[in-house]
């Protein structure tokens, strides 16, 4: 008897323990260099603030409700998926290829980590967190500050997150270059892309990453079917923005939103140079629809960029 009562009371306590342990909603496992998140216990996403390979925080291994991985591995697996930018493409960013001749994109300058600036906080369903960041030339000069304020929130088929950049110079010379390699981007896990079956498609009904490459859209949409599932991530851009992005969509798995690239994707012109001055304060807003739904029953793409624009 007493056997048996022991057992029943480690047998309750583990369930107790396990019970505990499944909160609903969003949860954070706060780790030396990143952010684990979590929804009902399932995976979301990492958010990296610290790596030794990519100098700027980042979103990876990013998962759909329902336990579906959407981002490329990270790092890439050889013999799965395919190798290249494996330091560029880690999941869901924000990078550029040319700030005052600097370049964030392929790791060379950094965009040091310094601080949250608001802990991970759930409040009515939501999460948020913010950062501070240094921009960090190669000669390690201090060109600015990056504030991020991250939301995620779950809604209709999957989860919404957006992120707000807003970038205060510490130089008097602080300017935004034009290049394909700058903006807010995602590389999709390697059975969605184009390349294997997946598919581009953006605000205007324009299907097809090279027909979308180039063109200026409130949104565009990377998806395709895993497990029985049509899963994708839809990149969106605010309308708060300086300026429509230009869609960098790749047959691979990538779509770049970015704002800066004019005579990049136009072909026409002079390159375009967006200046900061020291003092003000520059903002983008973009943000990344994480979606699954049945095969016959395709998201509301359009009711979700609804919902990022008219968010608080």
């Amino acid at each position: 008897m007493l056997v048996l009562g022991a057992f029943l009371a480690l047998t309750l306590t583990s369930c107790a323990t396990h019970t505990q342990s499944s909160k609903p909603g969003f949860a954070v496992e706060h780790q030396t260099d990143r952010l684990i998140i979590t929804h009902d216990s399932k995976p979301v996403a990492h958010f990296v603030f610290a790596s030794t390979n990519i100098l700027r925080p980042y979103f990876a291994h990013i998962h759909t409700p329902d336990g579906l991985q959407v981002t490329r591995n990270h790092p890439p697996i050889a013999g799965v998926d395919p190798v290249d930018h494996p330091t560029m493409h880690p999941g869901i960013w924000l990078a550029f290829g040319n700030i005052s001749g600097q370049d964030f994109w392929r790791n060379k300058a950094t965009i040091r980590h310094d601080k949250f600036t608001a802990s991970p906080k759930t409040t009515n369903g939501q999460l948020t967190f913010a950062t501070e960041s240094t921009l960090i030339t190669t000669n390690s000069a201090a060109l600015g500050k990056l504030a991020s304020a991250f939301t995620l929130v779950s809604i209709p088929d999957g989860y919404l997150l957006s992120w707000t950049a807003a970038f205060t110079p510490q130089t008097d010379t602080f300017t935004f270059g034009d290049q394909e390699e700058m903006g807010f981007g995602i590389r999709v896990a390697t059975p969605l892309s184009e390349k294997n079956g997946g598919s581009v498609k953006n605000s205007d009904g324009i299907i097809g990453a090279k027909n979308t490459w180039g063109k200026t859209a409130a949104w565009c949409d990377y998806s395709g079917v895993l497990s029985d599932r049509l899963v994708g991530i839809t990149v969106l851009t605010s309308p708060q923005n300086f300026r429509p992005s230009w869609m960098h969509s790749r047959d691979y798995g990538l779509i770049v939103a970015n704002p800066f690239g004019q005579k990049a994707f136009t072909k026409t012109g002079d390159p375009s140079s967006v200046p900061v001055k020291r003092g003000e304060t520059f903002t983008l807003q973009f943000a990344a629809f994480i979606h699954s739904s049945p095969t016959n029953e395709p998201p509301d793409l359009s009711a979700a960029y609804k919902t990022f624009t008219s968010h608080k």
